[in-house]
């Protein structure tokens, strides 16, 4: 018997925006903060084709390795 064969799941991405040196709100040391952007998509034989949830943004301290989750109209006001 004939049967099909199908490889799909989900992958998440994150993707550098940028940075500026700004204090950090979780060590307080001045250093360079990175924006990042995560974003999860839908995957059929491991080629990405559509988003499954809006796209997220973060934080991140180069100092400590501290990342939180902001939201785009901050990041894009930067």
């Amino acid at each position: 018997m004939g049967g099909v064969f199908l490889i799909f799941g989900f992958k998440s991405a994150e993707h550098r925006l940028g940075s500026h040196v700004r204090p950090c709100e979780v060590c307080g040391v001045t250093a360079g903060q990175v924006v990042i952007r995560r974003t999860t998509k839908f995957s059929l034989f491991f080629i990405p084709l559509f988003p499954v949830k809006p796209a997220s943004y973060y934080v991140q301290c180069t100092n400590c390795g501290a990342a939180r989750r902001t939201d785009r109209a901050v990041v894009a006001a930067r």
